[in-house]
């Protein structure tokens, strides 16, 4: 089964029309996944590109459109490229000797804000001879960078190492789910409804993961549907240390689960595991701010056509409503886009993200705190609206202390 992109390192590849990106492209993955041409401008939309790249294990490249187009058309596909940074996790700047200035720069200083880590890749290397001057600055900047030619597949292996190098330490030593708040040897119970929304024949992909993160540390993994769980409980000599439920089934789980077995849901362990939980939880609390008419925009990474009772569209807006008090303008987008202008919203509420990588989520994060709109998720607005907040907080102590100090 292939890796779903949210456990792929996602490597962006940036530079000017004609530097050579989909060469260099085609050449790491030795097929022909972007089309070559001499004409500039070749690449529109971002081309993606899923591989191993081993001993570093599943990545996604993505190969950009240039940031030098011009036109109507040309600025709507850089702005499809600067996109791209929002889920970079490993940048490669195309460039070469003979064109290196502004543009480059400009790209150096957006992956450094953003924390990004990056390598230069001098293309053409046969066509242009190293500039000593541009090699020194790069330098004393600690910048990677390797001399390139993608048709003769020189520097390609060097280029394939320094990514290595470069992968960042959370990918490398990526952190547990839930595996780390169970612990080896002891249970936790994930309760998976078994509704109109879940897929036939096969869990959804936080059940799938959590499940085999807990495998991979020496967990028991008990599932159950919401309706067994009071017999499953019944049925341990020891207690497990956590329940996990779908949010939907929040209720009558925690009416299930004795106080002492501490329970959340898979959107909170992916609030932690793709996201930044505390923050998260402060944007949660500030439903209670909320008044009717007010905008709020609901979020969802997958682009899936919602049906029946479905949980961004109906469900959510239905427990907001009734704890409101009175009808919210709500905005629904699906997908990598997102508004421009967040401004207007007074909270943002996002899908659990178990569809992208983190850097995508923690972006989204930064530009709701820079525009000054809270930000939280699915799980743990149901929590909120239901009035289970504390419970469903109860196996993470920094939330809950969080909680418990700014709601005073």
């Amino acid at each position: 089964m292939r890796a779903p992109k949210s456990f792929r390192l996602h490597i962006g590849i940036f530079g000017r029309r004609n530097a050579g990106k989909s060469s260099i492209l085609n050449a790491l993955t030795h097929q022909e996944v972007s089309i070559v041409s001499e004409v500039a401008g070749t690449t529109t939309d971002p081309v993606e590109k899923p591989m191993e790249l081993l001993p570093l294990g599943p990545v996604l490249f993505i190969d950009t459109a240039g940031i030098d187009d011009t036109g109507i058309l040309g600025e709507k596909r850089v702005a499809k490229t600067l996109s791209v940074f929002d889920r970079t996790d490993l940048g490669i700047i195309v460039s070469n000797f003979n064109d290196w200035g502004d543009y480059e720069e400009k790209l150096i200083s957006e992956l450094k804000t953003r924390e990004i880590p990056f390598i230069v890749a001098f293309n053409k290397s046969d066509l242009y001879p190293e500039d000593l001057g541009i090699t020194a600055i790069l330098g004393q900047s600690k910048i990677r960078f390797v001399f390139t030619s993608a048709p003769r597949q020189s520097g390609i292996s060097e280029l394939r190492q320094l990514l290595l190098k470069s992968a960042p330490d959370d990918f490398i030593n990526r952190p547990s789910i839930l595996a780390d708040l169970v612990g080896p040897g002891e249970a936790a119970v994930l309760v998976v409804p078994i509704d109109k929304e879940a897929p036939k024949g096969r869990l959804i992909l936080p059940q799938v993961q959590s499940i085999r993160d807990l495998l991979d540390n020496d967990c028991f993994s008990v599932v159950v549907k919401e309706r067994e769980l009071r017999e499953a409980l019944s049925r341990f000599n020891k207690p497990p240390k956590l329940v996990v439920t779908d949010s939907q089934a929040f209720l009558k789980v925690a009416a299930d689960t004795p106080p002492e077995i501490p329970m959340t849901s898979f959107s909170i362990l992916f609030a932690r595991f793709q996201g930044d939980l505390n923050a998260l939880v402060r944007g949660a609390m500030t439903i209670d701010n909320l008044k009717a008419g007010d905008k709020v925009l609901i979020a969802e990474a997958c682009s899936h056509h919602p049906i029946g009772e479905d949980i961004g569209s109906v469900k959510i807006p239905r427990w907001l409503t009734q704890y409101v008090g009175g009808k919210l303008e709500i905005d629904n987008m699906r997908g990598h886009d997102f508004p421009f202008n967040i401004s207007e919203y007074k909270l943002i509420i996002h899908c659990g993200a178990c569809m992208w990588n983190r850097r995508e989520m923690l972006s989204r994060i930064m530009k709701a705190q820079q525009a000054g709109v809270p930000i939280t998720n699915y799980g743990l607005t149901i929590a909120y609206s239901l009035g289970i907040f504390e419970r469903a907080l109860q196996p993470f102590p920094a939330a809950l202390s969080i909680y418990h100090k700014e709601s005073l």
